[in-house]
């Protein structure tokens, strides 16, 4: 099989296999109602399993991204890899759980956040923490092909790529720890905020690629191309 214009590794079709099954979890978890208000509870949930889908795509396509700028198959990349994917496998149910419990409440259904305050705080440090590991993961593995680019044989662009890649993830990293940090000290009616603080994503990561879409300009000037 060639995707990308390359043959796809081993390592990637058991990762997509993994990825599918994923996304199958979401699905058999629900239960075909027997009448229109079990149709009704489905149709309120859909916003939800959209978001969890979402967020399983999201993982996928930066593992996708990954291996498309490296051949990667030492064995400390098959194993984070592996670290991955049971996470992904892991926190399927819980991801579902958070979406499920705070989406509702965002859209004004009052019942959507039933929880004790104890749980309130566990659901969200759990969550982030889930958030953090994965993306540690990711950070380890593009650290890993810049710190052994000479043994790996990368190019210049294939170095730069690896060290712009774990920039990257390393700041989601500090934003999941971030919002862990607060999850666990925050008063109990200030908990939202652990979660409204991923939306520095954004900028942080608009930031980033500003900056390093310049580093990368100086560095390969030919590869850039001339203005109109």
């Amino acid at each position: 099989m060639i995707r990308g214009g390359r043959e796809v590794s081993r390592i990637e079709g058991f990762s997509d296999a993994v990825f599918g099954f994923a996304l199958t979890l979401l699905v058999v978890s629900l239960e075909v109602p027997d009448n229109f208000d079990g149709l009704k509870e489905i149709m309120r949930g859909f916003v939800p399993f959209a978001a969890t889908f979402a967020l399983v795509c999201w993982i996928w396509f930066e593992h996708y991204a990954f291996f498309r700028k490296f051949d990667a198959e030492d064995a400390l990349t098959i194993f984070l890899n592996c670290v991955l994917l049971f996470l992904v496998l892991f926190f399927v149910y819980p991801l579902k759980f958070v979406f499920s419990r705070v989406i509702p409440r965002l859209m004004g259904q009052g019942n959507g956040l039933i929880m004790s305050q104890s749980d309130g705080r566990m659901m969200m440090w759990v969550y982030s923490a889930g958030f953090v590991a994965m993306m540690a993961v990711f950070w380890l593995l593009y650290l890993n092909q810049h710190r052994n680019r000479k043994t790996l044989g990368l190019s210049d662009e294939q170095t730069f790529a690896a060290y712009a890649g774990a920039q990257t993830h390393l700041l989601s990293v500090f934003v999941g720890l971030l919002s862990v940090l607060l999850a666990l000290t925050l008063p109990i009616n200030w908990l939202g905020l652990a979660g409204m603080i991923y939306a520095l994503q954004g900028p942080l990561h608009w930031r980033n690629g500003v900056l390093i879409s310049r580093q990368r300009e100086r560095a390969f000037p030919s590869s850039t191309p001339a203005p109109p």
